[in-house]
């Protein structure tokens, strides 16, 4: 699989890891605090937090794992797009982030401690570090495997390389640097994958040419459909019930809205507005992104006849790049790649260090100190996780879908914790003990889930329906208990509430509109039902 790279190529792979350290350098300058390290000082505007939102979620994991189920379960994958992500950005920006900004938490464990109790946030604190650990090691792996079947870079290089550049760019700048590397890796992404997917086009004739071809490869005709056969057959093996509940729900909205490497974006926004269209301008292009992640893995399908047998579906992308793009363009392929490997693993890094710093660090190890010490903390803790990163970075080996990993670890972590979360948000009534235990059960049911799947107990079908089933198992226990526990303990007195559960506003918050808030273009109402109603006429082209 080894590409015919020349020094033009290699040159602007220079340019780029050239570009991405000037930018941490640059955002060095800007440091003087820990809220400035973690939080970017609070002070980007919607359109620099939107695109980060989007990019930081455009790694390798997106990219390889999007094709590489592209190629496995055809046009149904654009279901995480479509119906599990949208509405959950929306209903991030339209109701939840004004409880997180106006709160002034600086993560999602240190509201859930403010909502719950100390226990609870270093209960989630200590689950969102070991996930954003293991997920940093997922997006290194892939560099890595990419890098060695594409460059001939030996396996530990590409590691070493690729973890010492954002490890780089992340301890100078913190979050700036992170966030202004991923508008610009946004960009660097599309300019690789955009001519991938243009040139498959021509190579196998069209859209109407690849439809043909599908129906004709082992998906068939439900390869091209969404919703077609999700009460019988599908190549996905998936009821209508578990992607609607499992992934649109549970999956989608725990991800979306409680995972602090996503909500960190918007909470370096400028102002409450600004924080409320983050995820919503985000929004726009993840409803097109499937054009060059889903679309090139069903290309690869059709072009590559051993893939998912003797090749690895993760190899759609690097096998596409290898025989469809001329030099040049395949320097900026590689680039993109880089990109994307990068702006996924900074948001893991820079969500891991903020949430070890100040919920279990400051919080519950070494409290009162000076702010100059939590600085120091989190600058530490970016290289510990990269070091932790590169350590879990073969775990993902075993899997030949990275995507099928990915999505158990999202129903072990993030599907519990949205039921504690969005519980908690809308019944005053639920007591901190109850935050803690709920949490606690929810995730040990997902865990139980999932290895009665491995152990061949229970019969899901495919690890992504074991997903499906296991996230909405995790948040019924997880609603279950708390509502168990709320009726025989003490709640909270809704002066403790004021601004942290719905219908309790809190009255000292004072006004933070700037002027031009008021217009139409900056209505995250106006904006995100136009968003769900975009992904609602794109899912009525391939029903």
């Amino acid at each position: 699989m080894r590409l015919d790279v020349n020094l033009l190529d290699y040159l602007l792979i220079a340019v780029y890891f050239a570009t991405v350290l000037a930018i941490g350098f640059a955002a060095r300058r800007r440091i003087s605090s820990s809220l400035d390290f973690f939080l970017a000082g609070r002070g980007l505007p919607a359109w620099i937090t939107g695109l980060a939102f989007v990019s930081a979620n455009l790694g390798a994991i997106e990219i390889l794992g999007m094709a590489a189920n592209g190629a496995q379960y055809g046009a149904m994958t654009v279901h995480y797009y479509w119906i599990g992500a949208v509405p959950a950005m929306v209903f991030l920006g339209i109701v939840m982030m004004p409880f997180y900004y106006r709160s002034k938490v600086r993560s999602v464990p240190e509201f859930l401690s403010r909502r719950f109790n100390g226990a609870t946030q270093l209960l989630n604190a200590l689950m969102f570090a070991v996930a954003q650990i293991l997920i940093a090691g997922v997006n290194l792996y892939a560099l890595a495997l990419v890098m060695e079947a594409l460059l001939g870079w030996p396996l530990p290089v590409s590691v070493v390389v690729s973890a010492l550049i954002v490890l780089s760019y992340i301890t100078l700048g913190g979050l700036s640097s992170a966030i202004y590397n991923e508008v610009l890796q946004f960009f660097v992404i599309l300019a690789g994958l955009i001519p991938l997917t243009v040139l498959g086009l021509v190579k196998v004739g069209g859209v109407a040419g690849l439809f043909d071809k599908v129906r004709q490869s082992a998906l068939g005709e439900g390869g091209l459909h969404t919703w077609a056969g999700t009460a019988g057959a599908n190549p996905m093996q998936a009821h209508w019930i578990g992607i609607v509940f499992g992934l649109g729900f549970v999956l989608s909205f725990g991800y979306w809205t409680t995972n602090f490497a996503e909500v960190q974006r918007a909470l370096s926004a400028r102002n409450t507005n600004a924080a409320r269209m983050t995820p919503i301008i985000a929004a726009f292009p993840k409803l097109l992104i499937p054009l060059v992640t889903v679309l090139p893995g069903m290309i690869a399908l059709v072009l590559f006849g051993d893939l998912g047998k003797g090749q690895d579906y993760n190899d759609a992308i690097p096998l596409l790049m290898r025989d469809l793009l001329p030099n040049g363009v395949l320097g900026v392929a590689v680039t993109g790649l880089l990109a994307s490997f990068m702006a996924g693993m900074a948001a893991n890094i820079s969500g891991f260090n903020t949430v070890f710093t100040n919920d279990i660090w400051q919080a519950h190890v070494r409290p009162d100190r000076p702010d100059g010490h939590y600085l120091k903390v989190g600058r530490v803790a970016t290289v510990a996780g990269v070091a932790l990163g590169v350590g879990t970075a073969f775990i993902a080996a075993g899997y030949s879908n990275i995507m099928n990993y990915l999505q158990a670890l999202f129903s072990f972590f993030n599907a519990p914790l949205f039921a504690t979360f969005v519980v908690g948000l809308f019944w005053r009534r639920m007591t901190p003990w109850a935050g803690f235990w709920g949490l606690l059960a929810g995730t040990l049911s997902a865990f139980a889930s999932y290895f009665a799947y491995k152990a061949g107990v229970v019969d899901f079908g495919t690890e992504l329906n074991a997903s499906f089933w296991g996230a909405g198992i995790a948040f019924a226990v997880d609603v279950l208990v708390s509502v168990i526990v709320t009726l025989v303990t003490t709640p909270k007195p809704e002066r403790e509430l004021r601004g942290l559960v719905y219908g309790l506003s809190a009255a000292d918050l004072e006004g933070d509109a700037l002027a031009g808030d008021e217009r139409w273009y900056r209505s995250p109402v106006l904006l995100g039902t136009g968003a769900v109603i975009l992904a609602a006429l794109l899912y009525g082209v391939i029903l």
